[in-house]
């Protein structure tokens, strides 16, 4: 433990001394490259300063752009590259990797479970964030109710998935049932059921998850934008004779329609990205398999890369309208469009 810790230690400060030399050597050598030669004041000097102010920003972006080209844009296209090479790359096989994807049932399996997830999950997780902000804000005990429905968002999914399979657990219909879920419904004399086995509904079942970790981040959201409704709008509502209700969904609705839009859309990527819950609840078994999961099957388990590929390129490619979508929509809050 203590090696683990002193080698944690002495990455960082490895880290944060080569930041430093990096910014103080690169100064140093551009002030040394464009140094002044000409007169205080003449047009020379202008020049050279004019010049190194316009580097100097860049010296700064420089190693972020670098490690951003490298392990982001760079895999793009080798990926996009990729799926149109055969398992192992060596021989190129045009689109027949796509014409296989949308052949095979799996695959058309995995879209239609992406599709529901992209219907479900996003939805409720910002429903069930935006009515938890509001009632909290109404009740002495808020802060606590808040601090108890964000703390999901603080575990792993895979950590999530662990807490869920004892919730769904099933130990047969003879023997004592350790599953929260199947407790609850001998309980009432009904028969346990393995959950995770029922289809379609063990699709819903692993919603259920995701769900729960993503209510807490619309709700902290969400309730940030909530606060900053003007008091003085709703106060006017009531005077007018406005219900709760009807302050609800005709004042505050409207007024952080663009936070909701946000909210929204950053679920919807990270549903499209879907993986670890799937990957450790199911591993895409009983009809439960999901895009992602197929690409890491086909990729690192069968070993073909070309099929991997052409499934990471559906999921980028169902990915990118809804990030294009969301920057425009945050330039035009902003008024920069």
């Amino acid at each position: 433990m203590i090696v683990q810790i002193f080698n944690a230690v002495l990455a960082v400060a490895v880290a944060l001394a080569g930041a430093a030399a990096y910014f103080w050597g690169s100064n140093w050598l551009l002030d040394k490259v464009l140094v002044r030669s000409g007169a205080a004041g003449s047009g020379q000097e202008v020049g050279y300063d004019r010049l190194r102010t316009a580097i100097r920003p860049w010296l700064f972006l420089f190693p972020a752009l670098l490690f951003l080209s490298v392990y982001l844009v760079y895999p793009v296209f080798e990926t996009a590259r990729l799926s149109l090479y055969n398992a192992n790359g060596s021989r190129f096989v045009g689109l027949s990797n796509y014409v296989w994807a949308f052949g095979d049932p799996t695959f058309r399996q995995s879209l239609l479970n992406n599709f529901l997830w992209l219907l479900i999950v996003p939805a409720l997780s910002t429903g069930f964030g935006l009515v938890i902000a509001v009632l909290a804000d109404r009740v002495w005990w808020g802060n606590i109710a808040k601090s108890l429905i964000f703390m999901p968002m603080a575990i792993s999914f895979v950590g999530a998935s662990v807490i869920w399979r004892f919730v769904y657990a099933y130990r047969g219909p003879d023997q004592p049932q350790i599953g929260v879920l199947n407790a609850l419904v001998t309980g009432i004399g009904l028969p346990p059921q393995n959950w995770i086995t029922m289809v379609p509904w063990n699709s819903f079942f692993l919603m259920v998850i995701l769900i729960w970790i993503q209510t807490g981040f619309a709700m902290v959201i969400l309730s940030a934008a909530l606060r900053g409704i003007p008091e003085e709008t709703m106060e006017a509502a009531r005077i007018d004779g406005a219900n709760e209700v009807q302050i609800f969904f005709s004042i505050m609705i409207p007024q952080i329609t663009g936070t909701l839009v946000v909210v929204w859309t950053t679920i919807t990527i990270t549903v499209l990205k879907v993986f670890d819950i799937v990957f450790a609840m199911t591993n895409g078994e009983f009809q439960t398999e999901v895009l992602a999961n197929l690409m890491y099957a086909w990729m690192f388990r069968n070993g073909d890369f070309g099929r991997g590929s052409t499934i990471a390129v559906v999921i980028l490619i169902a990915v990118l309208p809804i990030m294009i979508w969301n920057v425009r929509n945050a330039n035009r809050e902003q008024g920069t469009r």
